[in-house]
């Protein structure tokens, strides 16, 4: 359980300063005085409409002038060399304090302090004390120790392009959840957000749930004059899927009387037939048959055929199926494909997946692969566990390969792995396009070392 602290004191600082502490932009700031370590404020915004966010403890206090690297001492915070150097001559020295940031669990409204910008940089009572703990830390230990030890060493940053992009999205009104996800990636990335923050469910994505209904709802209206147009709808969101799945799907195909209902070219061909209704009666092989045949001509034989409804098929068509080298699945195996790909974006590799589109009802062959997805996942999320326990427990700031296959096999490994092996997947969970892993490359593979970054939450 968390102590719990009463703070009577506040540091008023600019708020633009506040937000870079809270998001985890910076972990400094910059006071008019010394600021004894240990000392515990909150952080006071000096703005009009004051309310209280955070709090903080100053881990240490250095005194610096102009002999310092201004360049670098600005790269590994939120003030231009400008700044700095406008501070120096108006007071020579540079107090820069380092806060390890906490949040709090609910906003402290402050009554306006007329004189407020007289107070910038400086402490302020409080009217009434505040009560905090320690259970929101905006950074966890081991990235503040190591983003402390960066700026009291004057290192370079690891990331200047992506700091200087997460700080081109900070300055825009984000709108667009695709562009807030980014943000968040990046900060996660960087270590500027806390690795346990849950990911909310996008809106844009809540049409997926409807996949099976849709087809489910035009079983219920099969024998009613609404059914063409749950038909229509049901093929729609299946063109829909399979362009979120990856495929390329070719807008000159739209279904409706004798047309072909879906037709994608990358990356390779598929022909699709949507069947709503109860049963896929035998004849929706050869109607797939004629009209991709008349459609596509002798490119209709190189392409993967497909079936795809919500009833059951019948005995004849899956005998039909596998004589036409036709592939049929439900409607709800589709949604649980393009479940996959909304929860892991890279989940989903649809070379390997043309290996399991065999001839006939194959359901359970899709449901084989993503189970061989998800362990994949599993095994990685595992490994990313296992760097972080690693170094924690062992006190160092990276671990080589042979170190971490060591300890691979006393963490009941979800499967065994060669130490080659573990480095391919430590090397891809270092790539900048997942960021899990930080790498200090070595003079050969076995030489590298890795670094915990975040974590890979499976749900």
């Amino acid at each position: 359980m968390n102590q719990q602290f009463s703070i009577p004191t506040a540091l008023c600082l600019p708020v633009p300063d506040i937000e870079a502490l809270i998001q985890g932009r910076t972990i400094a700031a910059l006071p008019r005085m010394f600021i004894r370590p240990g000392q515990r404020f909150a952080l006071y915004p000096a703005d009009s409409s004051v309310s209280i966010k955070a709090w903080a403890k100053c881990e240490l206090c250095q005194i610096l002038d102009e002999t310092k690297p201004l360049d670098i001492l600005s790269k590994l915070t939120i003030w231009t060399p400008k700044v700095l150097k406008e501070i120096l001559q108006k007071q020579q020295y540079l107090f820069l304090a380092y806060l390890r940031v906490y949040q709090l669990s609910e906003l402290q409204e402050i009554l306006i302090n007329p004189n407020i910008q007289e107070k910038l940089g400086k402490f302020v009572s409080l009217p009434n004390s505040v009560t905090v703990s320690e259970a929101q830390p905006v950074i966890n230990d081991r990235t503040f120790a190591q983003r402390k030890r960066q700026l009291e060493k004057l290192e370079p940053a690891l990331h200047p392009e992506l700091e200087e992009l997460q700080s081109a999205i900070a300055s825009l009104k984000i709108s667009q959840p695709a562009a807030k996800q980014l943000d968040d990636d990046i900060k996660i990335f960087l270590g500027w957000s806390s690795d346990k923050l849950i990911k909310q469910p996008d809106p844009n994505l809540a049409w997926i749930n409807d996949i099976a209904k849709l087809g489910d709802r035009s079983i219920e209206l099969e024998d009613k004059k609404t059914n063409h147009q749950a038909g229509t709808d049901f093929e729609i969101i299946a063109r829909r899927s399979l362009d979120f799945l990856g495929f390329k799907v070719e807008e000159n195909y739209k279904g409706g009387a004798g047309g072909l209902d879906l037709y994608c070219s990358q990356p390779y061909p598929l022909v699709c037939e949507c069947k709503a209704g109860k049963s896929i009666p035998d004849r929706a092989v050869e109607e797939l048959d004629r009209i991709g045949r008349r459609h596509l001509k002798e490119n209709y034989l190189q392409a993967v055929r497909l079936i795809i409804g919500p009833g059951q098929p019948t005995k004849n068509l899956k005998e039909s199926a596998q004589i036409s080298q036709i592939s049929i699945i439900n409607v709800m195996t589709l949604q649980k494909l393009v479940e996959l790909k909304a929860k892991y974006p890279g989940a989903i590799n649809l070379v390997e997946l043309k290996q399991y589109l065999e001839p006939g009802q194959i359901d359970y062959k899709i449901g084989e692969y993503i189970d061989k997805a998800e362990r994949e996942i599993k095994l990685r999320s595992h490994i990313i566990e296992l760097v972080k326990n690693y170094l924690q427990n062992s006190g160092a700031e990276s671990a080589g390969v042979d170190a971490l296959h060591g300890a691979y096999f006393g963490s009941h490994p979800p499967q065994p792995l060669k130490t080659v092996e573990m480095h391919e997947i430590l090397i891809e969970l270092y790539s900048p396009l997942t960021g899990y892993l930080g790498r200090i490359k070595g003079s050969n593979w076995n030489s590298d070392r890795f670094y915990f970054l975040r974590n890979l939450p499976i749900n």
